[in-house]
């Protein structure tokens, strides 16, 4: 497949260069910020099994404004936490979902962080405000383009963008200290796998598309160890399917 390389959120920029972002200070006020409190609440209230607990993450998600990556249609429910449709047949993840895979990879201000499958770009703004850099890679072009122009504007400015197939990663942005996958393939990519730095970690959704609501998928972290690959399955989700080459060419579950 073809795939094109879209205007980046951060055009000029190094490698390597860049401080994490700063969430645009006119969204701190107001009833936005009331609404990312309750919702931030919601969030850090699940069982204790699956609470998120990091106040890193949560401070980031009371920091960028998720109306701003919905549809106006949708901007009402924007800080319900659930999930909510964006086009293209696609959807932005329910917040506690946001905030636990963000949690669960361990992230640190220097990380490299890549996420495959940018949708709204709202993932990636809350990573932004957590690591050094994010490449974010988005199958779905017009998503890629409203994605990248969203998050410019909003001035997350360590955030790179490109519209193209997920499976293959970023090669020539890697090595990555941490990748998220936002679709869920059957098995985990081997190019993924191979873009980890060692000790890094890697949170992905696997599983069958689900046809029906007995179907499961399950949210799993993998860490790249010197003595090779661990893996942990933390609970059962819902996501849509990651498609391209990952539908042709399946690797082996670690």
């Amino acid at each position: 497949m073809k795939r094109l390389l879209v205007v980046l959120a951060c055009l000029a920029a190094l490698p390597g260069c860049k401080e994490p972002a700063k969430a645009p200070a006119a969204e701190l006020q107001g009833i936005h910020a009331e609404q990312r409190k309750a919702m931030v609440r919601l969030v850090a209230g699940y069982s204790r099994d699956h609470r998120v607990t990091d106040q890193r993450v949560l401070e980031a998600m009371l920091k960028v404004p998720r109306h701003e990556f919905v549809p106006p249609e949708a901007a009402a429910r924007a800080y319900d936490d659930t999930p909510l449709p964006i086009g293209e047949g696609q959807t932005i993840s329910q917040p506690f979902i946001v905030g636990y895979m963000t949690q669960a990879l361990e992230l640190s201000p220097e990380d490299r962080v890549l996420e495959v499958g940018t949708g709204s770009g709202y993932q990636a703004a809350v990573l932004s405000l957590l690591v050094r850099e994010v490449y974010t890679v988005e199958i779905v072009e017009p998503l890629a383009r409203r994605a990248a122009a969203a998050l410019a504007g909003l001035g997350y400015g360590n955030v790179h963008v490109r519209a193209g197939d997920g499976y293959r990663g970023w090669p020539e942005a890697a090595p990555f200290d941490a990748i998220m996958v936002t679709c869920a393939p059957e098995q985990v990519p081997q190019p993924l796998l191979d873009q980890l730095k060692t000790g890094g970690r890697l949170v992905i959704p696997l599983g069958p598309e689900l046809k029906d609501p007995w179907s499961g998928q399950e949210l799993v972290v993998v860490r790249k160890t010197a003595k090779g690959l661990e893996s942990a399955r933390r609970m059962g989700v819902r996501f849509v399917p990651m498609t391209g080459e990952a539908v042709q060419h399946p690797s082996k579950t670690p």
